[in-house]
């Protein structure tokens, strides 16, 4: 009798695909269970559907060749999200890089034109995914994540492979660097005399 792989939990799912030859049944329902999550998690990372599109197929690339390598240390979907992170990660580094070494190649001009660093005066109203372009690639998948897919941070620490403790920290100084970098400065004003003692 056939199994009804709707029913399994993601864990059963994942058992099924890793005792497939090939891309079988099993693999199917796994990309139709998987397909929308791990779209919505490259297009938050990577902020373009066309690249969204083209991640979500490498991450179903990944799981299917790596379909045997899940250890069941965290919840199957943490695992897959885990692997659609790094996909997405990779690919922009792969992109940054790549946009670098174009523009340089194009224009032997290029660096003397670039402007400089903009003045953020207080007030200002800067558009949020600017803002977390500033951090390193890794804090800023894990604000995205933490902050505008709800993910909490026995996920997040499972997904970039951090201790709870740990993730809580990276997550605290990522904020901390928007803060310190985008924060109105306060007007330097003269230290007010002590009050005299009675």
């Amino acid at each position: 009798m056939a199994v009804d792989l709707t029913k399994l939990s993601d864990e059963q799912l994942a058992a099924e695909v890793a005792s497939e030859s090939s891309d079988g049944p099993a693999f199917v329902a796994l990309v139709d269970r998987f397909r929308q999550r791990v779209w919505r998690i490259c297009y938050r990372l990577l902020s373009n559907e066309q690249d969204a599109n083209d991640a979500a197929q490498e991450v179903f690339v990944r799981l299917f060749l790596h379909r045997g390598k899940f250890a069941g240390r965290s919840k199957f979907a943490t695992w897959v999200h885990g692997v659609a992170v790094r996909t997405c990660l990779a690919m922009r580094r792969s992109r940054s890089r790549r946009q670098r070494h174009e523009s340089v190649l194009a224009d032997p001009l290029w660096e003397s034109r670039q402007p400089a660093a903009p003045d953020f005066s207080p007030g200002l109203s800067l558009d949020l995914m600017s803002m977390l372009e500033t951090l390193s690639e890794e804090d800023r998948a894990i604000l995205i994540l933490k902050y505008a897919e709800g993910y909490d941070y026995e996920e997040l620490a499972a997904i970039f492979e951090l201790s709870v403790s740990a993730c809580k920290m990276r997550i605290s100084r990522a904020r901390e660097k928007l803060q310190q970098r985008y924060s109105p400065q306060k007007p330097q004003t003269p230290e007010a005399s002590p009050a005299p003692s009675k």
